[in-house]
């Protein structure tokens, strides 16, 4: 007798002239550009996650809100209506308003993990494996261009170190990317390790109702206090101006601030660490060690600078709710953890607020014409585009401005770029160095002079390169970008078939 294996299902495969990866505020604002510029042409947006958001819906710890103001957040085509600093549901509420008001759900395909993508110089198209989380199907994509959207770190994990006894602990420890729903602080004795945005946005959420919550660090952060609601707005709705006009110039004065701010990091780093410190050492309790607490090693805005909203960290400290130990961990052990000075913290909830893993492209396998891409290899083209790699964009954001500053750009500029290959008839555009850039020294993706945060210096040898000169570099800031990108050269250093 003959057994006949039974032949497996045909993948299905769906065309569309772009594909985006990435429903989150990246993926969002290229539909948007998209479905404006050209209505003729097919779209769809793959997500991994269950609903749109990104960061806003993977963050459900307590507080999380933005770290930046929301005039500049927000998308520069969409005003915001609400406080300078804004909780996680009401920027998905604010993403939910884009998403029906532009009929951009439909175009939104969620469970839906991208595993590889191939191109192919003899087709002219790349195609994209995808995998449905909820049911394990393959599924398979064609599209004339690629667009990455889909963020900077992994969403399913966070950065955790390997610490000598952890095993021994006896209570619960969770990272704020992992936040279980059910989890009980009332009463609990909470060390928060870590000092960046996510501590200072946690601590004073969970603070009231906990019955301690210690926040340790192994070096200090920079911090610094705002309103939640920006004076000039108020002044501002309680004239009636439009909102578009009020956005428009909220956006430009949180623009020269954080710009003022960046300006003083590299000309006159002393001055601004002493105006930060002043402002930490008024909000806290008379005769706090501050030098030892919140001096940090770097310069200013060498790392990111931690907005507090109405000062709300600097609260709980005040109230002594909470406390900072700066130290570094010599073990953990049943009922905490043992400092290096010798001092045990006790703890029943021990919160990993020490960052995340930088995920290169979403750790997609790519192929070019069937050779692996290596993209330690490759150059960046302005920091959206990668060398010899065709039809693929992406957006990275700002360190030191919001994300979305840079989203506007690049979708403005790709849009520019598909275009510009109408008018040229081309298929295919790809990043390629001149003759004058042979030879051209290349740099780390990332400076650490210019910005060292942790995930920056962990993932140096998983990223691409940059060159010496444009259009090979990235990392501008976005008083420079404003008028670079939209004034580049499409002809320059972009090769067209």
């Amino acid at each position: 007798m003959t057994i006949v294996e039974p032949r497996p299902a045909a993948i299905r495969t769906e065309h569309v002239d772009v594909l985006v990866v990435g429903a989150g505020i990246s993926g969002i604002g290229a539909a948007y550009h998209l479905r404006e510029r050209f209505p003729a042409k097919s779209f769809t947006i793959l997500d991994a996650l269950d609903r749109p958001g990104g960061t806003w819906w993977t963050h459900r710890y307590p507080g999380a809100r933005s770290d930046s103001d929301l005039f500049t957040f927000g998308y520069r085509f969409k005003p915001w209506r609400g406080p300078s600093i804004a909780s996680a549901g009401e920027i998905l509420s604010y993403l939910d308003e884009v998403i029906e008001e532009n009929g951009l759900r439909e175009r939104i395909r969620h469970g839906h993990r991208v595993t590889a993508a191939r191109w192919s110089s003899r087709e002219q198209l790349w195609t994209v494996e995808v995998t449905r989380v909820d049911t394990g199907e393959q599924l398979r994509f064609t599209t004339g261009f690629l667009w990455m959207c889909q963020g900077y770190y992994r969403h399913d994990q966070g950065y955790v170190p390997e610490w000598p006894g952890l095993d021994r602990f006896r209570g619960t420890v969770v990272h704020p990317q992992r936040w279980p729903e059910d989890l009980d602080h009332a009463g609990k004795r909470v060390v928060v390790i870590g000092s960046g945005a996510t501590a200072a946005t946690l601590i004073p959420a969970i603070a009231p109702a906990a019955a301690h919550v210690t926040m340790l660090q192994r070096s200090p952060t920079f911090f610094l206090a705002r309103p939640r609601t920006h004076e000039l707005a108020t002044t501002l709705r309680a004239l009636d101006i439009p909102e578009e006009w009020t956005h428009e110039i909220l956006r430009r004065a949180h623009i020269a601030q954080g710009a003022e701010l960046t300006r003083m990091s590299f000309e006159s780093p002393d001055e601004l660490r002493k105006f930060l410190i002043e402002e930490m050492r008024a909000m806290l309790p008379e005769g706090f060690d501050v030098d030892r607490h919140f001096n940090p090693r770097y310069r200013p805005w060498q790392q990111r600078i931690a907005v507090v909203p109405e000062g709300d960290f600097f609260a709980a400290l005040r109230e002594g709710r909470a406390s900072v130990v700066t130290d570094t961990i010599d073990t953990f052990t049943e009922s905490g953890i043992r400092v290096a000075s010798g001092e045990e913290l006790e703890a029943d909830i021990v919160v990993t607020a020490t960052g995340f893993d930088l995920s290169l492209f979403g750790e997609i396998a790519f192929t070019v014409d069937d050779e692996p891409v290596d993209f330690t290899e490759r150059v960046t083209y302005r920091g959206l585009m990668i060398s010899g790699v065709p039809n693929m964009a992406y957006v990275f954001g700002y360190f030191r401005n919001s994300w979305t500053l840079r989203a506007d750009l690049v979708s403005e500029f790709v849009c520019r770029l598909l275009a510009h290959m109408g008018e040229k008839d081309a298929s295919t555009v790809v990043p390629q160095l001149r003759p004058q850039d042979a030879g051209m020294p290349l740099r780390s993706w990332a400076d650490p002079q210019d910005f060292n945060a942790g995930y920056v210096m962990r993932s140096m040898d998983r990223m691409f390169r940059q060159g010496d000169r444009e259009p090979w570099t990235h990392m501008h800031e976005y008083v420079e970008e404003r008028e670079m990108l939209p004034a580049a050269d499409l002809d320059d250093g972009l090769t067209y078939r």
